[in-house]
């Protein structure tokens, strides 16, 4: 009996211990989750990367301006003209209000920082935060130690770090860290069936529609795993409290969202979740009077039940085929739909598929973002399934539905990495535990020393103890809380079978271990794979995902040239035009341009106008005297095209081209993109089509290019252009950069018939009469 104290004080403080070690593991694992993001700002400088970001940049200075109020009535007039935009009504404001909330708070304990500081570093920080709620998501499903392993994991993983390094001020951003903490309280609701917990999934849930459009990943991935617990008899009291208030009020909150509205009730992403809903009533609704009604009254009550919830489950996907029905794209949005069907942009809604992200990823892509996780996924499947709860099985089904995602758009690689951690995480710990126990059973005999012995298995058993623990946690959250009555008569046959079920169990798990030798070639081969892992992060971090795409870089035998051809592009319109001038480029530079020239550009990056934007393809794809027609009616004064040819810059708009012929041939017929191929290739040489070479994109990048060289090759494309010498009727270069990879051109005045000289006719009557004729004159500029 004295034994007994000593045991359970010996068996705190461990625990203690243990606790206070985990939290410094985490801090270290948050610390290095934020340096690993900053080779961007070491290596280049504190400046925002890609092109969304300066358009968040841009709002976020102007919340912090001028105020909450002012930011949700916000007009701008700057971007679609002449259309321009509500601000506050189509964005999503979680990015913008975080990091102003930052700034606000960082200023008010006065330090000083810049909106523009703020943005850069939120990414890092908020990436921290993620592995750590990833390591509460694991720890819920396997334990503390594969939750160590997890946030460590996710830290450092690519994917992730792609599109959160220090400067990359997008969505994402926050959102990564909003997805895996509403997944953690639901799943810690699932263990516990707490209302509390549950009032916190749907206000994270809220976060999550606040920053993010992915959040209907999240309303659909959480009603498949209620659906599945039903039909797999793995329903309780605590699904039913981890789903209905969720919907309720995460539906009311959702709606709040300007952008998100009446569409959180509207649109076929949210369906699911209130059929799914309605099913779970009608079997909350069985259960209950299950425990009321005796057998024979109990069958003809499930039969009305399951009649009235059929009717009911009927009417309701009448009213939604009805709406759906009302809808062209049948209430899906049209990225939802190329998700659904990969195939649907490339037929239907060509913006989409010419965005770079949403293309499906290549095999190599899966080696680049998630490396050996590739080969840790299926065995932390495996490890799920031993044993099988509710929270391993949501895991499951948040790794599949992830896998098919991301194959179909890369830019969902980002949603795969999480789950990829996780489950990596529950493959090494559970693997580490192995092979660890297997050596310590094993380095008493090959010691062969008594007293080492008898202590190595004392302390053998008390972790395994502490394993069964573990393992058999999953077993009992699944069960549903025993009523009150019977929690004594459990209690009384818990003590009465804790010896045999100890015993039992120590000898189970001693089945499992393995040769001495195995185990340690083992647990080096994953020390290994460690290594390899954090060399391959390490080196993504620092050179394939810290360079700003606004300035560039490339490694000669000459040394490094440093490429700022786009901010000395920005600065000149800063500079050198008006205010109110419309600068004409492709969507994708519409951001770069509003935010850093502060110049009224007719698209951008919002691509929410499909006709507007094919006006601007239809211009480039057009004659030169065509094009200008389109460009005057918009007020443009400036037309600005990226070019790489001179450098060896592939993202230009010469590789780009075909997708502004396909997105204007979309809305204008007269653009047929057969026209600018020659045999079904696409050709910039001397084989090239008189379309291609007569249109407007190809004629404003490579004019007085043949000067460079003297032949006009293109290092993208690897050949000499086919039309070299020819001059500008309309359109007069105003700006080249450096490296040519930023050319702007000016429109030129429109040529009315210019005053000339009059014929003297003489009259019969009188004096000469002089009659004045106009006659057009050429203007040659240069």
């Amino acid at each position: 009996m004295a034994a007994e104290p000593a045991i359970n004080n010996g068996s705190s403080l461990r625990h203690a211990s243990g606790n206070v070690l985990a939290v410094f593991i985490l801090i270290l694992i948050g610390l290095l989750s934020f340096s690993i993001r900053l080779f961007s700002v070491i290596k280049y400088e504190s400046v925002i990367h890609e092109f969304d970001p300066y358009f968040n940049y841009r709002v976020t200075q102007f919340l912090t301006k001028n105020g909450i109020y002012d930011f949700w009535n916000w007009f701008d007039d700057r971007t679609w003209y002449p259309l321009g935009r509500v601000i506050g009504g189509t964005v999503y404001p979680g990015l913008t209000l975080t990091a102003g909330t930052l700034w606000w708070l960082l200023n008010s304990l006065n330090i000083p920082l810049t909106v523009e500081t703020v943005c850069v570093f939120t990414a890092p920080i908020f990436s921290a935060f993620a592995s750590w709620a990833t390591y509460l998501l694991t720890k819920e499903v396997k334990g503390t130690g594969a939750g160590l392993t997890a946030a460590l994991l996710l830290g450092m993983v690519p994917s992730y770090i792609s599109r959160s390094v220090a400067g990359s001020y997008d969505n994402e951003a926050v959102a990564i860290f909003a997805l895996i903490f509403t997944f953690y309280l639901y799943v810690k609701t699932l263990n516990t069936g707490s209302l509390f917990y549950a009032t916190l999934n749907a206000m994270a849930y809220f976060y999550m529609v606040c920053s993010w459009g992915g959040y209907t990943f999240i309303i659909n991935l959480i009603p498949m795993h209620v659906l599945l617990c039903i039909v797999t008899g793995r329903y309780s009291h605590r699904l039913y409290i981890a789903y209905a208030p969720l919907i309720v009020l995460g539906t009311l909150l959702a709606a709040l969202v300007p952008v998100v509205g009446f569409n959180a009730v509207l649109t076929s992403e949210h369906f699911a979740s209130f059929l799914v809903f309605i099913i779970l009533h009608v079997v909350a609704f069985v259960y209950y009077i299950k425990g009321t009604l005796s057998p024979q009254m109990f069958k003809v009550a499930v039969t009305l039940v399951v009649s009235v919830g059929m009717a009911v489950c009927f009417a309701v996907a009448a009213v939604l085929v009805a709406l759906v029905a009302s809808s062209p794209t049948m209430g899906w949005s049209g990225r939802s739909l190329s998700l659904l069907d990969p195939t649907y942009a490339s037929k239907y809604i060509p913006i989409i598929a010419s965005v770079s992200e949403h293309q499906p990823p290549t095999w190599p892509s899966y080696f680049m973002d998630i490396n050996v996780l590739a080969f840790l996924v299926p065995a932390g499947i495996v490890s799920c399934f031993l044993p099988l709860s509710d929270a391993s099985s949501f895991v499951i089904l948040y790794i599949v539905t992830s896998v098919y995602f991301s194959g179909v758009m890369v830019r969902l690689m980002l949603v795969f990495a999480p789950a990829a951690c996780i489950l990596s995480g529950i493959a090494l710990s559970e693997a580490f535990d192995v092979f660890a126990r297997s050596i310590k059973f094993q380095l008493p005999t090959i010691f062969d020393t008594s007293e080492n012995e008898a202590g190595v298995l004392s302390s053998g058993s008390a972790g395994l103890q502490n394993d069964v623990v573990k393992a058999n946690k999953g077993d009992d959250v699944s069960k549903d809380r025993p009523l009150k009555k019977g929690k004594k008569k459990e209690k009384e046959k818990e003590k009465d079978s804790a010896g045999s079920g100890s015993l039992k169990s120590r000898l189970e798990k001693r089945l499992l271990v393995l040769p001495f030798e195995a185990s340690i070639i083992a647990l080096l081969l994953i020390i290994f794979l460690g290594g390899f892992y954090v060399v391959h992060c390490v080196w993504a971090a620092a050179e394939a995902y810290s360079a700003p795409s606004i300035v560039l870089t490339s490694h000669t035998h000459d040394g490094l040239h440093v490429f700022d051809d786009f901010r000395e592009a920005y600065a000149w319109l800063s500079h050198n035009t008006e205010v109110d001038d419309k600068v004409a480029s492709w969507w994708d530079y519409g951001y770069q341009t509003t935010a850093m020239a502060n110049r009224t550009v007719i698209v951008d990056n919002n691509t929410w106008n499909n006709t507007h934007i094919a006006t601007v393809g239809t211009a480039m794809s057009s004659p030169e005297k065509a094009a200008w027609e389109i460009f005057d009616s918009l007020d443009v004064k400036y037309v600005l095209v990226v070019f790489g040819g001179l450098v060896g810059y592939p993202s230009d708009d010469i590789n780009k081209f075909l997708w502004m012929v396909r997105i204007g041939g979309g809305e204008f017929p007269h653009i047929k993109e057969p026209d600018y191929l020659r045999d079904g290739q696409y050709r910039i040489d001397s084989e090239a089509t008189p379309t291609m070479l007569n249109s407007l994109m190809y004629k404003l990048c490579y004019y007085r290019f043949v000067e460079t060289d003297g032949k006009g090759y293109d290092r993208v494309r690897r050949t000499e252009i086919g039309k070299k010498y020819f001059k500008l009727t309309h359109f007069e270069e105003a700006f080249t950069s450096h490296h040519w990879m930023v050319r702007i051109y000016k429109l030129k005045p429109q040529k009315n018939r210019i005053r000339g000289k009059g014929k003297k006719l003489k009259s019969v009557h009188g004096p000469t009469v002089a009659e004045e004729v106009f006659t057009p004159v050429k203007l040659d500029l240069h």
